[in-house]
């Protein structure tokens, strides 16, 4: 009798314990994302010094540059269809991946000490701005005709 409950205990543990989700179709990410993108490399002195490495613990020192960041709503991580945020320029750690709100006056002394151009800087691409649009225009129009019924050709008969 015990023998027949350890064996179903098992069994039932088995069948059940064991299961694993399986998906037979590949999910595809959409929905707003936050954009880092370094513009400008700062030079590395101790006015933009971040973190201070150690000798010790074998780490670099970290130094902030500028980078632009903005909001976009995508499909699939590259395919930007709108900007839902307008850039704006930022404080960046490259190594670190993080952004440092910078205040205006910050930005402009930053600016003015590396003659840099706001204006060129804070300026978002070709295809950030109009290649997702552009991209999902051309596979809506490839849907549409790809739908419409083809015209056929009339056969003539011929006598052999």
């Amino acid at each position: 009798m015990t023998r027949k409950i350890l064996s179903f205990v098992t069994i039932t543990l088995i069948t059940f314990g064991c299961t694993q989700k399986a998906e037979a179709r590949l999910k595809i990410p959409f929905g707003e994302r936050d954009v880092l993108s370094k513009v400008a490399d700062l030079p590395d002195t101790e006015a933009y010094l971040v973190k201070k490495g150690s000798t010790m613990m074998s780490t670099q020192s970290q130094y902030m540059d500028l980078a632009t960041y903005h909001k976009e709503f995508n499909i699939a991580w590259f395919l930007p269809l709108w900007i839902i945020q307008e850039p704006k320029l930022v404080g960046y750690n490259e190594v670190d991946k993080t952004a440092y709100e910078l205040s205006d006056q910050e930005l402009q002394e930053i600016l003015a000490e590396n003659k840099l151009d706001k204006s060129e800087l804070n300026k978002l691409g070709f295809y950030t701005q109009y290649g997702g649009k552009i991209v999902a225009g051309l596979l809506i129009i490839f849907i549409i005709w790809g739908m419409m019924p083809s015209k056929k050709s009339p056969v003539k008969p011929q006598t052999v």
